[in-house]
């Protein structure tokens, strides 16, 4: 039915899938269902699922070796570099390499027809890099990143453990079932996550209880008004 969601209702909420922050920019007001009392803004589930179903239609047209994922925050380098792997991807994870993606004279040089990001905020070079070059990008965003030069946005929690495994295994097994693939998809959940102890993650990464989906915390969104300050072409976000 066209109604239903790619996941239980209740698994997206137990995964904190939808839980944002307490700040929002321009371009993510849009998505937001409401917000909860102590003032974290709620996404609204159906729009993230039809997200992410959009963006596997638009990845999955492209040839595996076209794509390139890039992840950053702790908690997303794993499923990202899960996901990468099971689609065919190329993962970068850190810092995009300035000139990786626009100057052919350097020997780690690739020429990717799009890329994937798991934190708008914190992989500011990689869109960049992407824009320059007319790149489309789709980027993973909370309510407080920036949408500007992204071409489709995915409404979600990006910072959280859970939510982050969830996302990541929904993309694969979707683009997958894109591709014509009529394999049964064998993996789980779990086999997206990151396995950091909080103990042992490094401070401003630890897990937050109490936000679900075990939630990176940080800042505010910190823009203003939107400016072409990164050489590119101006996107209307989708």
């Amino acid at each position: 039915m066209a109604d239903e969601l790619l996941a239980n209702q209740n698994d997206y909420l137990e995964a904190g899938i939808h839980i944002a922050t307490k700040s929002k920019s321009p371009g993510m007001k849009k998505f937001i269902y409401k917000v909860r009392e102590d003032g974290l803004y709620l996404l609204d589930l159906k729009t993230i699922d039809n997200r992410i179903r959009d963006a596997a239609r638009m990845i999955g047209a492209y040839a595996p070796n076209e794509v390139v994922v890039t992840a950053s925050r702790i908690y997303a380098i794993v499923p990202a570099q899960k996901f990468a792997e099971l689609i065919g991807a190329k993962f970068i994870k850190g810092r995009v390499t300035p000139g990786i993606f626009t100057n052919p004279h350097r020997a780690d040089f690739i020429e990717p027809k799009l890329i994937l990001i798991s934190d708008s905020r914190n992989e500011k070079q990689a869109i960049r890099e992407a824009s320059s070059v007319n790149m489309p990008i789709v980027a993973l965003s909370d309510t407080d990143n920036s949408t500007k030069f992204i071409d489709l946005v995915i409404p979600v929690n990006n910072r959280g453990r859970r939510s982050l495994a969830f996302v990541y295994y929904l993309l694969a097994r979707e683009i997958l079932k894109e591709r014509g693939s009529t394999e049964e998809f064998k993996y789980q959940i779990s086999d997206f996550e990151a396995k950091v102890e909080a103990s042992t993650a490094p401070m401003g990464e630890r897990e937050h209880r109490g936000f679900g989906g075990d939630r990176e915390r940080r800042g505010g969104f910190g823009g203003g008004r939107e400016r072409r300050d990164f050489g590119g072409r101006e996107r209307r976000p989708y």
